[in-house]
C-alpha cells in the first residue's frame, strides 16, 4: 500500500487562516513549558529563622535583603549566603513596622515598606543599613478587597520603589498608578481604570482594578491586572498608554471559566465588602525589559517588549513553587520567595 500523499490547503485558505489568526486578539499557540531549577538559596539555618519571606532582593553591592512578612522585619544577608543581620524589627513607631503588607527595594539597596499600625496606610524608606529615612501616611484606612491566602494585594499592597518614586495601586484615585515623591507628594497619576461593568459598585470596581505597577528599565511602566479578566498595559514615560494586551492561555483557562457573574461579599465593620479572587499572583521585569507574570496555578508567563507572550515556565527547588514574590539580581539571575531560591532564567539547554 503506497502512503498517502499530504493533505495541503489551497493558497487562498492557508491566507484566509493566517489573517484570522492575526486579527483574533490574544489567540497564540500554546507555548511548551519549561521547568526552571534552583541553583542556589539561603541556607537552611538561615532560611529557617524568617516565618513567611514574601520579599527577596539582591543589591548592586552583592548583598541580598529579605522580607519576612509573618516576622514583620527586614533582613540583609551576605553574599556567601552565610550570615544574616536585621535591619527593620516590628514595631508600631517610626523605623519598625507592625502588619507589614509589601515590600520593594532599589538596587542601591534602599527600600520602602508599606504597612498598616493601627489601620492607618504608612509608607517608610530605609538606607540598605536599615536607618529610616522618611515616612509618611496615606489618607484612608487600610481594608484590603483583594486577598489570596490572607496576604493582601490591593492598595499598599502594590508597592514598587525605583530609588526615585514610589508607586502605587490605588483605584480610589480614579487611576491606575500613582507616583509619589520620597516625601509623599503626589507627583503624578498614570493610567484610566478599565471598564467594569460595577462602575455603581465602587468597591468591586476597584477591587477588578487591582494591579502591580511595574517601572521598565528603558523608561515608562507596566501595569498587570490580577483580578477580573487579566491584562497588562504597557505605558510610555509620559504615562501614554502604548498597548494592551489580554493574559491567557490553557494554565489559566479554568480559572477564568470559574469567573463569578455575581461576587460573594463578607462583613467588614459596618460594611459589606466584595470578595474577589485573583488570577494573578505578582509580577516583576528584567532587565531586558521582559514582564513575568506569576499566575495563582504554580506557572509564570514571560512577555517581550511588544507584549507577545514567548515563555510559560514553572519554578522547582524542592518541589514546585508558586511565587509570592519575584525580583531579578543584577546579574539576570530571578530570586523568589517562598524559600528564597536562587534560579537562572535562561535554564537548561
Amino acid at each position: 500500500m503506497g502512503t498517502a500523499a499530504p493533505l495541503r490547503r489551497p493558497p487562498r485558505v492557508t491566507v484566509l487562516l493566517a489573517i484570522c489568526a492575526a486579527i483574533t486578539p490574544g489567540v497564540q499557540a500554546a507555548l511548551p513549558r519549561q521547568t526552571l531549577e534552583s541553583v542556589a538559596a539561603l541556607r537552611p539555618h538561615i532560611a529557617g529563622t524568617f516565618t513567611r519571606p514574601t520579599g527577596f532582593t539582591r543589591t548592586a553591592a552583592g548583598h541580598y535583603l529579605v522580607f519576612d512578612r509573618g516576622g514583620h522585619s527586614v533582613h540583609s544577608v551576605d553574599a556567601a549566603m552565610t550570615d544574616t543581620v536585621r535591619l527593620v524589627a516590628i514595631g508600631h513607631e517610626p523605623g519598625k513596622v507592625i502588619q507589614p503588607v509589601a515590600f520593594s527595594a532599589a538596587p542601591d539597596g534602599s527600600f520602602v515598606i508599606a504597612d498598616a499600625p493601627q489601620g492607618r496606610r504608612r509608607i517608610q524608606l530605609f538606607a540598605s543599613n536599615g536607618l529610616r529615612l522618611r515616612g509618611f501616611y496615606l489618607p484612608g484606612r487600610f481594608e484590603p478587597l483583594v486577598s489570596l491566602n490572607g496576604v493582601p494585594l490591593n492598595g499598599v499592597a502594590s508597592v514598587q520603589y525605583d530609588g526615585e518614586s514610589i508607586f502605587l495601586n490605588l483605584p480610589e484615585t480614579g487611576s491606575l498608578i500613582v507616583e509619589y515623591t520620597i516625601d509623599g507628594t503626589v507627583r503624578r497619576t498614570i493610567g484610566a481604570l478599565r471598564t467594569t461593568g460595577h462602575e455603581s459598585d465602587p468597591d468591586l470596581h476597584f477591587a477588578l482594578n487591582t494591579g502591580v505597577p511595574l517601572v521598565h528599565p528603558q523608561g515608562g511602566f507596566y501595569f498587570v491586572f490580577q483580578t477580573g479578566e487579566p491584562r497588562l498595559r504597557r505605558y510610555s514615560a509620559d504615562g501614554s498608554l502604548q498597548y494592551e494586551r489580554v493574559i491567557q492561555g490553557r494554565e489559566l483557562d479554568e480559572l477564568r471559566a470559574a469567573q463569578p457573574g455575581r461576587w460573594s461579599r463578607r462583613k467588614q465593620g459596618d460594611r459589606e465588602l466584595p470578595i474577589v479572587p485573583p488570577l494573578v499572583r505578582t509580577a516583576a521585569v528584567d532587565g531586558h525589559g521582559r514582564l513575568w507574570v506569576a499566575l495563582v496555578p504554580p506557572f509564570t508567563y514571560v512577555f517581550d517588549g511588544e507584549g507577545d507572550k514567548v515563555r510559560v515556565v514553572q519554578f522547582r527547588a524542592a518541589g514546585l513553587l508558586s511565587p509570592t514574590s519575584l525580583s531579578f539580581a543584577p546579574g539576570g539571575q530571578v530570586l523568589v520567595t517562598p524559600g528564597c531560591y536562587v534560579f537562572d532564567p535562561r535554564g537548561r539547554d
